[in-house]
């Protein structure tokens, strides 16, 4: 079996596709459950977030698995395959691993070294676990995922900023509403005197919350269609909740609208902001930050201007990827790269020692069956001449002793050998000269795939 990545994101596709190709929720589960349903996939996870829709899957035909992973992403997002596939991108086997620690430590993030992907990582692993759909090979990876990321975060200062879309959204805006801009990202009195409107009330909106609020926002107002989900967010930082029925009103109030909901639809429309324009006080400015994929501001809205000829902003994840790496400098991203590359080093290493364990437990088992018919055969001729139930005992602890010590060195010698790129040449010459049976071997395979270990180190998985 081998790993393989069937993905799109903000660096091959455009935002309108990758608004479509989101998924989430139950549409999500559903998608989990068809893609492990393919015949030569064993185990799947997937990573949906605002910037990527990855499929990662253990197969055993590389062109099968790509064409029924395409084929559920085309018919999932409602693209056709013709329309999708210049967006998709593929990676397999070792690629496939190094773009997964890639990810987790927000190489590939729009806001490289953001700190949000790992916990997206660690999310889509516990929702394939919950559905069933993953199994040991992905489990040890994503184990090895979440370890790589969180080293990239311990050990190098890329996330030393703190930067995230959230923060990173923040500080265009600010940019484009005039305030304070000598104080730092997420500083305080970045946004001071700023009235901001929070829409929506999960994840990225209770980070959306604390980041005005730690900014110095003068009032933070939060509009969802639950109530009781606004009222938490907005007592924790003090704010004051709007009703989300009349989003025209509280965006009329608002000097900044950060929206990230999870409608299918956008919920900031053309008719609202022509509204909202048409009721503010022209001198004020108004900036629309959009988080949500898809999108929650219809792309219309760019174009309004209220009656005195001003107009509204509007940054999205298309002006959110030409942002850059938010300063993060080369250093930073150079020494996650190497943490990268050894802990990938450290994995390939492992995986081939593990490929030669079956074929050194099929050589200990040959030699303990071959060692039980000899004393066997040995205890019936001694019995005969009234040797001692004891000294047959000391007889066969030395011949296991014995071959015990005759296969040490050579067991121990193929296992380190097989770490190395040619360590599986190791392997078939044991077999071959021993005469180990195939058919042992592959059982001693399967056995320990049907009996994994469910020890979770990361408490995550």
């Amino acid at each position: 079996m081998s790993l393989l990545v069937v993905g799109l994101s903000h660096k091959s596709a455009p935002v309108s596709t990758l608004e479509r190709a989101a998924v989430s929720g139950d549409t999500l589960g559903k998608l989990l459950h068809d893609v492990a349903r393919l015949p030569d996939i064993a185990e799947t996870f997937v990573i949906s977030t605002c910037n990527r829709v990855e499929v990662y899957a253990e197969v055993d035909r590389f062109h099968g698995g790509v064409a029924g992973v395409c084929d559920l992403l085309s018919r999932y997002s409602g693209i056709p395959a013709g329309e999708l596939t210049p967006s998709l991108y593929v990676h397999y086997e070792d690629r496939a691993v190094q773009h997964l620690l890639a990810v987790s430590s927000g190489l590939e993030s729009v806001v490289v070294g953001e700190d949000q992907v790992l916990g997206q990582v660690r999310t889509a692993l516990k929702m394939a676990g919950d559905h069933g759909t993953l199994g040991r090979s992905l489990r040890d990876l994503g184990r090895l995922a979440l370890r790589t990321g969180k080293r990239a975060r311990s050990e190098t200062g890329i996330d030393r900023l703190g930067l995230s879309l959230v923060s990173v959204g923040i500080e265009l805006a600010v940019s484009q509403l005039g305030a304070n801009p000598a104080n730092p990202p997420n500083g305080p009195g970045r946004l001071a005197g700023l009235h901001v409107l929070v829409v929506g009330a999960g994840a990225m909106s209770g980070l959306a919350v604390a980041t005005a609020a730690r900014a110095g926002a003068a009032r933070v107002t939060v509009a969802n269609r639950t109530r009781a989900k606004a009222d938490r967010l907005a007592a924790g930082v003090g704010g004051v909740v709007a009703d989300f029925a009349d989003l025209s009103a509280a965006i009329v109030e608002a000097d900044l609208v950060i929206s990230c909901t999870g409608a299918a639809t956008p919920v900031v429309t053309a008719p609202i902001v022509r509204d909202v324009l048409g009721r503010r006080d022209q001198a004020r400015r108004l900036v629309l930050l959009d988080l949500a994929m898809p999108r929650d501001v219809d792309p219309a809205v760019a174009d309004l201007v209220g009656p005195a000829g001003t107009g509204v902003s509007v940054i999205d994840m298309d002006t959110l990827r030409g942002s850059g790496s938010g300063g993060v400098g080369d250093d930073e991203v150079a020494a996650v790269r190497a943490i990268v590359e050894d802990e990938f080093a450290a994995y390939g290493s492992a995986v081939r020692a593990a490929r030669v364990t079956p074929t050194v437990v099929a050589l200990r088992a040959k030699a303990a069956t071959v060692v039980d018919a000899e004393l066997a055969r040995l205890a019936g001729r001694l019995s005969e001449e009234s040797v001692s139930g004891h000294a047959l005992e000391e007889i066969a602890q030395t011949v296991r002793r014995v071959v015990d010590k005759l296969l040490h060195a050579p067991t121990v010698r193929v296992k380190e050998l097989a770490s190395s790129p040619a360590g599986e040449e190791y392997a078939a010459a044991l077999r071959v000269l021993f005469d180990l049976d195939p058919r042992t071997v592959e059982a001693v395979t399967h056995a320990e795939v049907e009996s994994p270990n469910m020890t979770n180190p990361e408490g995550s998985l």
